[in-house]
């Protein structure tokens, strides 16, 4: 990787046609300097030249502070082994490194660069998908798990085609904006992976449990009504707590985003996920993923949810359960 270059009377004269930047910050993991760089007569704008020493500016045109890519790319893999750790705690981390006073401007101008050093390393990977043949509809889902989904010749047939397990984690809540009587803050940005089913995915099946559908509109599996002599699979319905009533499943209204609920395969890949918005585990979430993958996997697929007993019978009266029935679900 090129070093910085000090800027000097005899480089100015030697250099008129090139781009100069002076006295910037350059912020590395252990380091923080002050420089001035020179770029190659191919670069048109000051990013273009900063990224070729291997740093992002923080401002578009006229950057003044630009981060390492090593910073960037260290404090990703942090942040993905630990999402608790944000972009403050990375910024305060900096400081005593640097022995510099923490400042709040410093997380805006992390924010900058890491937001452009994340949009770079997505353009990277749309362009190498494409050559590899990745760009296909639901690759990612047919190819996350080789031995579930990759199949040999004189395979010996399995009871499952595939197997999942399924459950929701209301551990990441999220406060509504405004609970305090703030003006709402509206995030139209949406996750650019095929990971996340929408939220107008997923109300598709807000009301398909029947029961009391009509009467309150809540979707809870507690109030599907219950046979009298119910059949050897549903025998649990009545005392299995996880499916408990409604005042132990629904959330507080204060949280606009209450936790996720994910699908897994047997192997512990994680397949698709959605958001639980402004309330428990409630049945359209479970519906709407498995909505994904039969349409994705097809038939003969089997489900460990830790209430199947009582969504079985959910699912038994949903809009999905002649597809189910065909599918051998």
């Amino acid at each position: 990787m090129p070093t910085a270059v000090s800027s000097s009377p005899q480089d100015s004269s030697n250099s008129l046609d090139c781009l100069l930047i002076k006295d910037i910050e350059l912020v590395d993991i252990f380091k923080r300097t002050r420089s001035s760089l020179h770029s190659l007569a191919s670069h048109k704008y000051p990013n273009e030249m900063l990224i070729y020493y291997g740093y992002i500016g923080c401002a578009p045109m006229y950057p003044t502070v630009a981060i390492s890519l090593r910073t960037l790319a260290s404090y990703r893999q942090s942040h993905r082994t630990c999402p608790r750790f944000g972009i403050q705690a990375q910024c305060k981390t900096l400081a005593f490194l640097h022995n510099i006073p923490y400042c709040l401007y410093l997380n805006t101008q992390f924010s900058v660069a890491y937001d452009i050093y994340l949009e770079i390393l997505h353009c990277v990977q749309q362009r190498l998908q494409a050559p590899l043949g990745r760009d296909t509809p639901n690759w990612r889902l047919l190819n996350s798990c080789p031995a579930c989904f990759y199949k040999l010749r004189d395979e010996p047939k399995l009871e499952f085609d595939w197997l999942i397990s399924i459950d929701g984690n209301n551990s990441l809540k999220r406060w509504d904006s405004t609970i305090y009587g703030n003006t709402p803050c509206v995030d139209s940005r949406w996750a650019r992976s095929d990971y996340w089913v929408e939220p107008k995915a997923v109300d598709r099946f807000q009301n398909e449990v029947r029961a009391h559908d009509i009467a309150s509109h809540v979707d809870d599996w507690q109030d599907e009504p219950v046979e009298a002599n119910p059949s050897q699979s549903f025998s649990c319905v009545d005392r299995w707590q996880n499916a408990g009533p409604e005042t132990r499943k629904k959330m507080f209204s204060v949280f606009d985003e209450s936790g996720i609920f994910i699908v897994a395969c047997r192997h512990r890949f994680v397949l698709v996920a959605c958001d639980m918005l402004r309330s428990g585990e409630l049945a359209k979430y479970p519906l709407a993923l498995i909505d994904k993958l039969l349409g994705v996997y097809g038939p003969n697929g089997g489900c460990a949810y830790n209430i199947g007993c009582a969504f079985s019978k959910t699912l038994s009266n949903s809009s999905l359960a002649s597809q189910v029935d065909n599918l051998g679900f």
